[in-house]
């Protein structure tokens, strides 16, 4: 528990330095969106790539990966029916709330938490290959017959994951751990530079964005609000820890990765959804901040439980 509370404490505090330099204005304007590109197409990959390629097949796409996925379709499943049952919502706001509780941070704060909590990011692979091979694609599809309106081409969605660099860092990864090659160690060096920039860039760069941020849970949608904040941070981790312990019987490490994985915050790129569909944006733009200052807590008892 020591170790977690000072990798958290370590993220607090490179993010804090983000918010501080954003602040003082030492970047200048955008830096924030620079050092998320950088993060992106270059630093996460190489992560990615070196993580799935130093692990074995099996643990990457496991019962663990499995419960992953089946979490994500309960908890789009509930939240629709809470939605238009309860809430009386319907539309591209259901859609996007739908995703605001199933799309997880894979790609930013994921890794760095998932590494710090359990010590390997390899169970983020087959959510990363989830969400950009069948949510992206089977989500703009709604969104566009929602809408009316062509916010990406079917062709674009469907092509989207093959050009997203960090799909090809993963499908890179695992042709090496499937065939067992090895990098050179001259290509291998600059390789690793790259990977151990991801984690405290991309920490920086999301301190960056907290600046100006409005007060969250202010607007007129408290209730879709607060209801997908609950099933992102306490809902999502109840349902992997039920369907990893009591129906797929995974060990404790596997769980504890599986249901950490759960529990991490809302995914960035639904609030970019949002607002290129122009709707429900504060409810999701408020989703992803609270559940990303709610994940910390919740990510420290859950180790401390499951550890």
């Amino acid at each position: 528990m020591g170790a977690v509370l000072t990798g958290f404490a370590s993220l607090a505090v490179v993010i804090a330095l983000g918010y501080l330099l954003a602040r003082s204005g030492v970047l200048g304007p955008g830096a924030d969106v620079v050092l998320s590109k950088l993060t992106f197409f270059a630093a996460t990959p190489a992560l990615m790539f070196l993580t799935v390629a130093r692990a074995d097949v099996a643990d990457v796409f496991s019962l663990g990966a499995l419960v992953s996925v089946l979490t994500a379709f309960v908890l789009v499943v509930l939240y629709v029916l809470v939605a238009r049952l309860v809430m009386r919502r319907r539309g591209a706001e259901v859609t996007l709330g739908a995703l605001s509780v199933s799309y997880v941070n894979a790609g930013n704060l994921g890794i760095p938490i998932l590494i710090f909590a359990s010590g390997n990011a390899a169970p983020i692979a087959p959510v990363l290959l989830l969400q950009l091979l069948v949510m992206v694609p089977v989500g703009f599809t709604a969104l566009d017959m929602q809408t009316g309106r062509r916010g990406l081409s079917l062709g674009n969605a469907l092509t989207t994951p093959v050009r997203n660099p960090l799909v090809i860092g993963v499908a890179l990864g695992l042709l090496f751990s499937l065939t067992g090659w090895r990098l050179p160690a001259p290509v291998l060096a600059p390789v690793e530079l790259a990977a151990d920039m991801a984690v405290p860039t991309m920490l920086i760069a999301f301190g960056m964005s907290l600046r100006g941020s409005p007060v969250p849970g202010t607007g007129a949608d408290r209730g879709p609000l607060w209801t997908a904040v609950a099933m992102k941070t306490l809902l999502a981790p109840a349902v992997a820890y039920a369907l990893g312990r009591f129906v797929f019987g995974l060990s404790d490490a596997e769980l504890m990765g599986t249901v950490i994985v759960a529990a991490l915050p809302t995914a960035q790129n639904v609030f970019v959804y949002a607002m290129r569909y122009g709707r429900a944006v504060p409810l999701v733009r408020d989703t992803v901040l609270l559940s990303t200052l709610l994940c910390v807590p919740v990510v420290v008892a859950l180790t401390g439980v499951l550890g």
